[in-house]
């Protein structure tokens, strides 16, 4: 600042005169003093102080990127001003770090053959520098080329994988450099050895080399060895060897065949290397060139490897005659055609030898030998002449047994020594249609599902004639059997010997079907045979079960002194199909409302498992539910009535009850006495109806007392007195069930009563009932009656009812459904069982009523009435 009032810009040691007379010092001082940094003053042309932040020490961003400063500035007035600053010196990062590996040398192991791809090991190098210069690449530094063909490095995250197969036999070890370098500028580098041991495994099969030793000739794989040489002569040197190492590269060498050599080792040394080792191949039995002139010597190693792997190697040791001049054929190999089913000493062919040599050495002989390729004598089969070379067969050849046959002629001159040729003779059996074709089984056994689509294949027979050619060629038909079962049903495949139905089979029809199929081939004169086809149906779950006791319409008397456990009855069913899809099991689904009876899931049979009171007197119907084990599951419903009562008094009720339980939907539980609990629900119903008028009556009784008698108010009505027993008479109760009548006003009934009081019957769960025939037929609840306008000093009118009702009396709301609608249900049941159910719905006021609910009711009532005469200890049927 420049004048009289102004503070100093920066920090300085010295002070310096101002205009105004006055010496002000101006400096500015570092709030956190550090060795790093100093601030330092400077003088600028204009006259002005600037201060500058100086580096003094060695900044290092790795051990500190970042520092924070407090400038403070203070002018020299008295008392002094200042002011500070926060300065934030951030360092950035120069490429003065090298990437470091983890370790200077890695070592690892890989399987030889390893895939392309395969990992082996991870670099890792860390650089403390930041941004370009912290980001490192690998690269191969020191390496061969082949280390470069072989493996790759990934030059991001310095993955060491498998480029190309590595063979160890060819390198066993890979020593190479890998270098880390950032990207700085200029990148600075670190390397690391990398030693890659490869291990190996059994890839390699011995080999065998056979070599020439002494005198003995060996030349292409051949050995010539006179027949006079002696037992126990080395012929050839044998080198086996395995470049694998190890175990795998441990190799046994062994001839293999009745073959008079031998293997012997050339040296028993210690240090021998386990995969290289020599062997002498020896004679072990004399040899003789009139008996056998060749020999092939097969050779046979085998490494330790885990699997082992082997190889041979074969050499043909030739015996060699002393005689110069053996006889020759024309021919090394003569082919002859001959037929099957020959006469024996029939002629096959004449074989020709001819020697060089005259006299005895010329004489030649012949006689035949097994083929090289066979070690088969022809002996007992085929002779020769022995002057003339004519080859006859001695047995009946048979193509199908065989129809080849190779053997060796030998003409042997007799000079001393003698010398000898040989030619191989190949008789090719030619084919006679002698061959029937044969069925691979006599009889065929198939199993097909029933419903099966049309044209499905059923099975395939196989059929093979061994003769071959035309006679081999078959021609496919089905046969009709006994009862010609198969007559248009069945064909068959002529190229596969399959089996189509044209019909889709039923197995409660037909089980199973028994036909024949022939094959007849193309020779002449033709052959033919036959099998047996038998088709066995299998069984799938397309019938429902059906009950054949108990019908719907029957009943079971059942005493109510009857025990626990005591059986009921036994539903019995049936099923058309079988296994599984036959096995039944039972259940009840419905009209067990009191859980008084059970059946046995897998016998049918219906127990008594609750005790019987007297609300359960009467008839209870069983829904009883039959369901296969089939997949899906088949079932059937069937219904069983049960009556339980002392004794069958009057089997007319039964039946009515019995029809009226057809008529029920499954849905509503018939089970019991309906009037045990109407009887409950009559006196509820009287009480109410009493109380309603009761109330009615005090009502009355006191507004008139309130007018005429006030002094009497206090005096409340006293239940139980006549007016109470002329109001209420059983002749007022019969006339309930037609209220609409009543309210025209019938003699000894009030009219107040009929406009007021009200029944109203609900099912248990609170929902009212659409019918009486409806309230009638539900059970066990029988449900609950509610009057209107009743109160707790109304009359108990239940003996009265209870003596002289017959039957319950319900009065509907006008709400109630109207006469005529109908309600109907059909049964789950099989067709013999199933039932519609149908009854009208009406109100008890109305003109009409159903079956049930009216014209029934009488009825029972009466029948209920005379069950009380025979039996008066209790009012259940």
């Amino acid at each position: 600042r420049r004048g009289g009032g102004g503070g100093s810009a920066a920090a300085a040691p010295e002070s310096a005169p101002y205009p105004g007379g006055s010496k002000r010092r101006q400096e500015a001082e570092a709030a956190a003093r550090s060795s790093v940094f100093e601030l330092q003053v400077a003088d600028t042309l204009d006259g002005e102080k600037q201060p500058q932040l100086i580096v003094k020490g060695a900044l290092d961003r790795e051990q500190r990127d970042s520092y924070e400063l407090s400038l403070r500035v203070r002018d020299g007035g008295d008392p002094a001003r200042s002011s500070q600053a926060i300065l934030r010196v951030l360092i950035t990062d120069v490429n003065d770090n090298s990437p470091r590996f983890e370790k200077s040398v890695y070592e690892a192991d890989l399987a030889e053959n390893s895939s392309p791809g395969t990992p082996i090991l991870q670099l890792r190098a860390t650089d403390l520098d930041v941004g370009v210069n912290g980001q490192i690449e690998y690269v191969f530094g020191a390496a061969t080329e082949s280390v470069r063909r072989l493996l790759r490095l990934d030059e991001t995250s310095g993955w060491l994988s498998v480029l190309h197969r590595i063979d160890r036999e060819e390198v066993n070890q890979l020593r190479f450099t890998v270098m880390a370098r950032d990207r700085g500028q200029p990148p600075k580098t670190d390397k690391a050895t990398v030693v890659l041991n490869i291990r190996d495994e059994n890839d390699n099969v011995p080999t065998i080399d056979i070599r020439k030793i002494g005198r003995i000739p060996l030349r292409d794989g051949v050995a010539s060895v006179a027949e006079d040489v002696l037992v126990d002569t080395p012929i050839a040197l044998v080198q086996v060897s395995d470049r694998d190492q190890g175990e795998n590269g441990v190799v046994t060498c062994t001839v293999v065949g009745d073959v008079p050599f031998q293997l012997k080792p050339a040296s028993e040394g210690e240090g021998e290397p386990q995969n290289k080792r020599k062997y002498f191949l020896h004679t072990s039995a004399p040899l003789d060139y009139e008996a056998v002139r060749d020999y092939n010597v097969v050779i046979v190693a085998v490494d330790s490897g885990s699997p082992s792997l082997s190889s041979n190697n074969s050499l043909l040791v030739r015996v060699g005659d002393t005689n110069d001049n053996p006889p020759m054929f024309s021919q090394a190999v003569l082919e002859v055609s001959f037929p099957e089913n020959n006469l024996p000493g029939e002629r096959v062919a004449t074989v020709v030898a001819t020697d060089a040599d005259s006299g005895k050495n010329a004489e030649i002989t012949y006689s035949l030998e097994a083929s090289p390729l066979s070690s088969e004598a022809p002996g007992s089969i085929f002779s020769i002449d022995p002057d003339s070379g004519d080859v006859s067969v001695q047995a009946v050849l048979d193509r199908e047994q065989r129809d080849t046959y190779e053997f060796q002629v030998t003409a042997r001159d007799k000079g001393v020594p003698s010398l000898q040729g040989s030619t191989t003779v190949v008789v090719r059996v030619s084919d006679r249609n002698d061959n029937e074709p044969r069925f691979m089984q006599d009889v065929f056994t198939f199993y097909v599902k029933e419903n099966l689509q049309p044209n499905s294949p059923v099975g395939m027979v196989t059929v093979m004639d061994f003769d071959k050619g035309r006679n081999a060629e078959l021609s496919l038909s089905i046969q009709p059997g006994d009862h010609d079962q198969a007559a248009g049903i069945f064909s068959i495949e002529n190229d596969t010997g399959t089996i189509f139905s044209t019909v889709s089979f039923d197995r409660e029809q037909q089980t199973s079907y028994t036909f024949k199929v022939k094959a007849v081939d193309g020779g002449e004169p033709p052959r033919s045979a036959t099998a047996t086809v038998s088709l066995f149906v299998m069984d799938e779950n397309d019938n429902a079960p059906t009950v054949t006791f108990p019908s719907n319409s029957s009943y079971t008397v059942l005493p109510p002194s009857s025990n626990m456990r005591t059986v009921v009855a036994t539903v019995v069913a049936t099923d058309a199909d079988t296994g599984l899809n036959a096995d039944l099991n039972y259940s009840i689904i419905g009209g067990n409302p009191f859980k008084l009876f059970e059946i046995d899931p897998a016998s049918g049979v219906v127990s008594l498992v609750g005790k019987l009171a007297p609300k359960h007197y009467g008839l209870h119907r069983l829904v009883v539910q039959v369901n296969d084990s089939g997949q899906p599951p088949q079932s059937t419903t069937a219904l069983l009535h049960v009556f339980v009562n002392e004794s069958l008094s009057n089997a007319t009720v039964v039946e009515s009850q019995v029809a009226r339980s057809l008529h029920t939907p499954l849905a509503q539980d018939i089970a019991g006495d309906p009037s045990y609990e109407l009887s409950k629900q009559r006196l509820s119903i009287v009480i109410g109806v009493v109380a309603g008028i009761m109330t009615v009556i005090l009502l009355i009784l006191v507004v008139v007392m309130a007018r005429y008698c006030r002094s009497k108010g206090k005096h409340g009505y006293e239940a139980g007195k006549k007016d109470h027993e002329d109001f209420f008479t059983p002749q007022q109760h019969d006339k309930a069930k037609k209220p609409k009548k009543d309210k025209k006003g019938k003699k000894g009934k009030q009219p107040l009563y009929s406009s007021i009081v009200t029944v109203e019957a609900s099912k248990p769960n609170g929902q009212r009932y659409d019918s009486v025939n409806e309230k009638l037929s539900d059970s066990p609840g029988m449900g609950r009656y509610r009057s209107v306008n009743g109160g707790p000093g109304s009359p108990d009118l239940a003996r009265h009812y209870k003596s002289s009702s017959p039957l319950p009396t319900v009065q509907l709301h006008p709400q109630s459904p109207t006469a005529g609608k109908k309600h109907q249900a059909v049964q789950d049941l099989p067709p013999a069982n199933t039932f519609v159910g149908a009854g009208d719905n009406i109100s008890i006021g109305s003109d009409h009523c159903s079956e049930y609910s009216c014209q029934a009711s009488s009825k029972y009532s009466k029948q209920v009435r005379a069950l009380h005469r025979a039996h008066p200890a209790g009012p259940n049927a």
